[in-house]
């Protein structure tokens, strides 16, 4: 899930037990060779461009010029795109469809990948472009794979966190009952109990997806076909219709993106809060923020432990039609290196791709929330890699929202949500 830090708003999506299948392009091979544009600029060498969203974090420039000092001869310039993930998505759509050369290294939302995967957009990271993905956490190569294909180079991975204040809750939850028992300290301070994103926009999909999940439900399952009329589904969603309609998720979280949920629980107004790790650099640096030093961090609950989030992060893939394919390849491992693991990390809260880094003494000792974090990516489930993803979180999206407004019953919502989803993926 993008967050600002992140380059943009949370993509980071619904993540679903899913593993829908599309034809993919006829241009894209398995082996990275054979005829078509995957075939072209294998050996190629030189200047190549890398884009990505604005670098907000000021990350991507310190880590280009690192490159760039090793490299003279073989110049990586950056072309920063917006901070809006629809804007990012677009572009990459035109570029990809004009055939430019100039694109040689994209950043991806892993909910991407199947779809410009699909279109054929895509380098296959096979042959002589493959990669070790050994050391990476497997969830985070399963964002990058497409048909059993790797397409990408994991670089950012994600997962939600459960923020909560450890002066009025020394113990967190586990579960979701247990949380929403302690709404009655939130009520008594005259705050918020709960919060994570419920405006109409990708983040919705998220935190639906995360409910239905963590209830052990699913929004569609191995064959492609929508599963939301589940009692497990359901039971999902109907958490947090009730918890909204009772007044232990605030009015005003329906109007909720990340930004507005981590200022509201930065400002105090919130007991509990689900949102990304780069909110901890930020609650623990913001002048503003009221909460520094009673920061508590720990796992999503779910219905009988810890919950199962959604998996967010960004891949790096190498365009079919770049002409310098080999020093893209090079750049795709430099990004993914443990020394580039571990500054973005570092400077940005982004979570790496790598195991290790997540019992790395040293780093563990300035980002204590890394464990916590690994148990939220264990726990996650993978983001769709489908061609269809935009209708089917649209489905998500429009019929959750309306069922949490109260609009519709729960039932209702997830039977239009269904039916939605069979269009959208050609059922």
């Amino acid at each position: 899930m993008k967050h600002p830090k992140m380059l943009a708003p949370i993509a980071m999506l619904g993540a679903f037990a899913l593993a829908l299948t599309a034809c993919s392009s006829s241009s894209t091979t398995t082996s990275g060779s054979g005829t078509g544009p995957t075939a072209s600029g294998l050996d190629g060498r030189g200047p190549i461009t890398y884009v990505q969203g604005k670098d907000n974090a000021n990350v991507v420039l310190p880590m280009v010029a690192k490159w760039n000092a090793a490299h003279p001869k073989e110049i990586v310039t950056f072309k920063s795109q917006t901070d809006k993930a629809d804007q990012q998505h677009d572009d990459l759509v035109q570029n990809f469809q004009a055939k430019n050369p100039n694109y040689d290294v994209v950043s991806v939302d892993v909910i991407w990948t199947g779809e410009f995967a699909a279109k054929g957009w895509l380098q296959p990271l096979t042959g002589k472009m493959a990669i070790n993905t050994g050391p990476m956490l497997p969830a985070t190569v399963k964002t990058a794979t497409y048909n059993g294909v790797l397409y990408a180079a994991p670089v950012t991975s994600d997962g939600g966190i459960l923020f909560y204040r450890k002066d009025l809750v020394p113990t967190p939850p586990k579960t979701w009952a247990e949380m929403m028992s302690m709404c009655s300290i939130a009520k008594a301070k005259n705050i918020g109990c709960y919060s994570g994103q419920f405006a109409q926009y990708e983040g919705l999909t998220v935190n639906t997806a995360e409910a239905i999940s963590s209830e052990g439900g699913t929004i569609v399952g191995p064959d492609g076909k929508p599963t939301v009329t589940t009692p497990q589904a359901e039971k999902g969603l109907q958490n947090l219709v009730t918890a909204y309609a009772n007044g232990d998720i605030p009015k005003e979280a329906i109007t909720f993106q990340e930004e507005q949920g981590r200022h509201a629980f930065e400002d105090g107004k919130l007991l509990f809060l689900r949102n990304w790790p780069y909110v901890y650099n930020l609650a623990k640096t913001d002048a503003s923020s009221t909460v520094k030093d009673t920061l508590g961090m720990a796992a999503l609950p779910g219905a009988t432990g810890p919950g199962a989030s959604s998996l967010g992060g960004h891949n790096a893939a190498i365009s079919v039609y770049s002409k310098n394919k080999a020093t893209a390849h090079d750049f795709l491992q430099f990004l993914t290196s443990p020394a580039i693991e571990k500054f973005q990390a570092t400077q940005a809260s982004l979570a790496p791709v790598l195991s290790a880094m997540y019992t790395d003494p040293a780093l563990v000792a300035k980002l204590p929330y890394l464990p916590v974090l690994k148990t939220s990516i264990d726990h996650a489930v993978p983001r769709p890699v489908t061609p269809f993803y935009p209708a089917v979180t649209k489905a998500v999206q429009d019929n959750a929202y309306a069922a949490i407004k109260g609009d519709v019953p729960v039932a209702t919502a997830l039977a239009n949500m269904q039916k939605a989803i069979q269009v959208a993926s050609g059922q």
